[in-house]
């Protein structure tokens, strides 16, 4: 499946400055940040290895490379960054086979942006294979458009993806909100100048200029988004 972008221009209805929101995927829409660490811990174990609890918080987030690198780098295993990949992929997709729970709330935030319009997209580090297989549960039609970790060259905290996704629904980063779960994310989305709304998964993130911070996305729909943005004028 390929992404796909509307004409420039897309804007949301006459009179908001919201013109897009940008999501991400793991721990912000579907409750699998913990499907990546069982599949982690069970990996390495199969290699001989037990992973520190402490890791968790250093690895969730972030691209694959980023955090399968710091495995092996942080245990030992003897095996490449291309093979663990392979074999992380496909725990996780055994995982969200079995089940993909979703958020509180994210199943009535994306009907309401659909509902209304908004332009939406899918942003996050996990690779087109798994986010395929996750927006077959979320609803391919809830988004203009997705991207994919390896699809850019440089993902997540990166601002890149971001950057693509505003660009590719004809949005000005500064007028777009963008929902994060993790401080990676958070820094992606601030670097690329977009207003964020922080809802932490695993580990605390605390507020900051630019950057709202709830306790979950039952506390968000489109005039709390909306809210953001009258916030700047």
């Amino acid at each position: 499946m390929t992404s796909t972008v509307p004409a420039l221009g897309t804007r949301t209805a006459e009179g908001s400055a919201l013109q897009a929101v940008l999501l991400d995927m793991d721990g912000t829409l579907v409750d699998t940040e913990g499907f990546w660490w069982d599949v982690e811990v069970e990996v390495f174990a199969a290699l001989g290895h037990t992973l520190d609890e402490s890791w968790r918080h250093v690895v969730v987030g972030g691209p694959m490379t980023r955090s399968a690198g710091f495995l092996i780098e942080a245990t030992g295993a003897d095996i490449t960054l291309a093979e663990l990949t392979v074999l992380l992929n496909e725990g996780f997709e055994g995982r969200i086979g079995q089940a993909l729970p979703l958020m509180p709330g994210a199943d009535r935030l994306l009907a309401e942006l659909h509902l209304h319009g908004v332009p939406t997209a899918l942003v996050s580090a996990s690779h087109r294979r798994i986010i395929d297989r996750v927006l077959s549960v979320l609803g391919q039609h809830h988004f203009a458009l997705s991207i994919a970790g390896d699809e850019v060259s440089r993902t997540k905290p990166f601002p890149d993806p971001y950057l693509l996704a505003a660009a590719g629904l004809g949005a000005d980063p500064a007028r777009c909100a963008v929902v994060e779960d993790t401080a990676t994310g958070v820094a992606a989305a601030e670097a690329a100048g977009c207003r964020v709304v922080a809802v932490p998964s695993v580990a605390p993130i605390g507020p900051a200029e630019g950057r709202t911070v709830v306790a979950s996305l039952e506390e968000v729909d489109l005039a709390f988004l909306r809210g953001l943005m009258t916030e700047m004028r």
